[in-house]
């Protein structure tokens, strides 16, 4: 099982990035799949979670309105469109997959099994 996190870079505040996560090793369509990030000096924190079927998008406060999150089942891989971002948003990305994922955990590093090697994000101001 390999999840291949890519798409992060150096941008100016207010600009976009889309993340992009190649999933190997297992079906997609069977996980549920999330967007962490961690800067410098903190603790890891959720983003945003994806349902298997697509259906249901979560979104973290800091995040919602401006990040978008998507998959593609036949592509095993599934996005993260950034816009209008911040320099708090400066972290490195991480992806993460699971298969016993309900709504209570969804937020929770603990409940994801598979987790890509993370793909650094910085937002100049």
């Amino acid at each position: 099982v390999q999840l291949q996190a890519s798409g992060g870079g150096l941008v100016q505040f207010g600009g976009s990035l889309r993340l992009s996560c190649a999933a190997s090793g297992f079906a997609l369509a069977n996980s549920a799949i999330g967007w962490f990030r961690q800067a410098p000096g903190k603790e890891r924190e959720w983003v945003s979670s994806i349902g298997r079927s697509g259906g249901y998008t979560y979104y973290a406060d800091s995040v919602k309105g401006r990040f978008t999150i998507s998959r593609d089942n036949a592509k095993n891989t599934w996005y993260l469109q950034m816009n209008s971002l911040k320099p708090e948003d400066t972290a490195v990305y991480y992806c993460a997959a699971g298969r016993r994922i309900i709504l209570s955990t969804i937020r929770m590093r603990g409940a994801y099994d598979h987790w890509g090697q993370g793909t650094q994000v910085t937002v100049s101001s």
